[in-house]
């Protein structure tokens, strides 16, 4: 079964730190626990999203700059 990364909050949910960084992490990468996968931006304030589990092969079930709401699943990992 796979592990759910879930927004704490609704927002806007961002991949990067920045528009010309990198990825906090890529599609089918591995994240340990606490490892920031990114970012929910409310009201020009943006809070780190950690994965509170260790997995294998993220995928990303939202996309970059998309709105998201409270519970909403971010992402899921083996």
């Amino acid at each position: 079964m796979a592990k759910q990364i879930q927004s704490p909050l609704p927002g806007t949910f961002y991949r990067r730190p920045s528009p010309d960084a990198p990825a906090f992490v890529e599609d089918g990468a591995e994240v340990a626990a606490g490892d920031v996968i990114g970012l929910v931006e409310v009201m020009k304030t943006f809070h780190e999203i950690k994965a509170e589990t260790g997995g294998a092969n993220v995928r990303f079930q939202v996309e970059n700059e998309a709105p998201v709401t409270a519970g909403a699943v971010l992402a899921e990992m083996d």
